[in-house]
């Protein structure tokens, strides 16, 4: 790992009690240190009446936002995710959850205002994960897992070349795998400068046994070790992925 990386402490919340021994309840009294990175979980699939409850402290643009939703189930998974969101940085900020503030940038990112928590949120099926920095850009991403029967015409069209020949030689549980880590990986780094999808090619990832790294950012190999990359699966289906600034 980057010599800078060595001091990083990662946390993991979940947010009502669980068998995931590997998931912690956050403390009474929630804080966030300058070298911590704090992820939180939530299930997404939750009883109707605590979905209205919920809807309650989203702010009119949020609910407007979820009444846009065609399907039922997927206006329920927007409400929960994104009310856990004001939640969670209500705890952090000591305030009521209807008073966070957002500001978001010209590709829809949230961000707080006047505020040096940063934070992303990525969900998929019936979870979401939260990341939770300092004065850092962050980025997370989720994936349920899933057969990719085109893992390789996807790789071949949006990965390197590198990237690609890494996914064209394995076999087919193994490709999959890989498929979703370089993925949620690259994912995560361009959610966190906020480029989104249109810069996939720009960032490259090196998916090993051992770990998963950027190797480099728009051909810059001393660019990527400004990046901190943890890549891990949650429950067995899902991948997941955040990348954090760290320079």
């Amino acid at each position: 790992m980057n010599q800078n990386f060595k001091n990083i402490v990662l946390i993991k919340f979940k947010t009502s009690p669980s068998s995931d021994s590997t998931w912690q309840l956050p403390p009474e009294n929630l804080s966030l240190l300058k070298n911590e990175v704090h992820l939180w979980r939530q299930s997404l699939n939750i009883a109707t009446d605590e979905v209205e409850q919920l809807a309650n402290i989203l702010a009119p643009d949020e609910r407007e936002r979820a009444d846009r939703f065609r399907f039922s189930i997927h206006r329920q998974r927007f409400i929960v995710a994104r009310a856990t969101l004001r939640k969670i940085l209500s705890s952090y900020l000591d305030l009521e959850p209807t008073k966070v503030q957002f500001q978001y940038s010209d590709r829809g990112k949230p961000s707080l205002i006047d505020n040096k928590i940063d934070f992303n949120i990525s969900h998929s099926q019936d979870l979401a994960i939260y990341g939770f920095t300092k004065n850092r850009k962050i980025g997370i991403d989720l994936e349920y897992l899933r057969d990719m029967p085109d893992a390789d015409n996807l790789a071949k069209r949006f990965f390197s070349a590198n990237e690609y020949r890494e996914i064209a030689v394995l076999q087919t549980i193994e490709k999959q795998q890989t498929f979703f880590k370089i993925w949620t990986a690259k994912e995560a780094y361009l959610k966190a400068t906020g480029e989104g999808l249109i810069g996939l090619d720009d960032v490259e990832i090196v998916c090993t046994s051992q770990e998963v790294k950027i190797a480099r950012i728009k051909q810059n190999y001393r660019a990527a070790l400004n990046w901190y990359l943890s890549s891990f699966k949650i429950d067995r289906s899902y991948m997941a992925a955040i990348a954090v600034e760290w320079n």
